[in-house]
């Protein structure tokens, strides 16, 4: 019994290390993130005590816009690729701020960074998973993942593909506006 509880605690304490390797060559602040809400949208812990989360804040990412969960099986997919994408990193993500920090709904608003290196932003873009959505003054990567949008045309990856979205996110919410309201 008590070999049992030495192995797990290793177990864990080696599970912890691996995925708590530096982000120091990524920009922004690291956050644990809690949930992923939609192709587009997380939720971060930014304060805890003890490891009980304290508060919890949306996080919107700049320059992407993924389909919504409603619309045929691309918004299921997208969620799933972000939270994919997001678990690959021990639920761990650096955010950098761009110019404007909320959105009009008081959501944050910011580039999200794996331990790799990598903008996630630019990866869901990249797999075919979102539209562009570049909006000032949140520009700062604007032509990189312009850049990520045309690969994923060309490759004919994701909602690119035949038979892929019949139409973007933006012009889905218009038609289905009373929804939003």
């Amino acid at each position: 019994m008590k070999f049992y509880y030495y192995t797990r605690i290793v177990s864990i304490i080696i599970l912890a290390m691996s995925c708590s390797s530096s982000f120091a060559a990524t920009p922004g602040v690291p956050f644990h993130v809690t949930q992923v809400i939609d192709g587009n949208t997380i939720s971060i812990r930014t304060k805890s005590f003890v490891g009980i989360p304290l508060k919890i804040e949306r996080i919107r990412l700049i320059g992407i816009d993924a389909p919504e969960l409603k619309q045929e099986q691309w918004g299921r997919l997208a969620k799933k690729h972000l939270k994919k994408i997001v678990s690959e990193n021990c639920w761990v993500v650096n955010i950098e701020f761009d110019v404007q920090q909320r959105d009009r709904d008081g959501r944050l608003v910011a580039y999200l960074w794996n331990k790799k290196g990598e903008l996630i932003n630019e990866k869901l873009l990249e797999s075919g998973y979102a539209v562009l959505s570049s909006s000032p003054p949140n520009m700062k990567y604007a032509d990189r993942l312009a850049a990520a949008v045309e690969k994923a045309r060309s490759e004919r990856a994701g909602i690119w593909k035949k038979g892929g979205l019949k139409e973007t996110p933006e012009q889905w919410r218009r038609e289905h506006r009373r929804q939003f309201r």
